[in-house]
């Protein structure tokens, strides 16, 4: 069974929010853990980054042996969305 935790913080005047002790032992969070930030509508989920998953995330720009172009971007981001929604459906 999934665990739930329900707590609140409140932001800082620089933006800051502290993690809730409670959630941070259950996530096994430490000084320097990657946490990753996903704003849809008017909610913030908040995802610890494991290490393969960072190497996962970062890969495309690790990979590419040239300079980005602005212009590029947009594209780079449908190839990124595109490759994930394939391993997301098995393909």
């Amino acid at each position: 069974m999934a665990t739930e935790i329900v707590e609140m913080g409140t932001v800082s005047s620089r933006g800051q929010i502290a993690i809730p002790s409670s959630i941070r032992e259950e996530m096994g969070l430490e000084e320097g853990s990657k946490i990753l930030f996903l704003l849809k509508d008017n909610t913030i989920i908040m995802r610890k980054v494991i290490p393969e998953s960072w190497e996962e995330i970062t890969r495309p720009f690790r990979e590419a042996k040239k300079k980005i172009k602005e212009s590029e971007v947009p594209d780079l981001i449908h190839k990124m969305r595109k490759e994930k929604n394939e391993n997301r459906s098995g393909h």
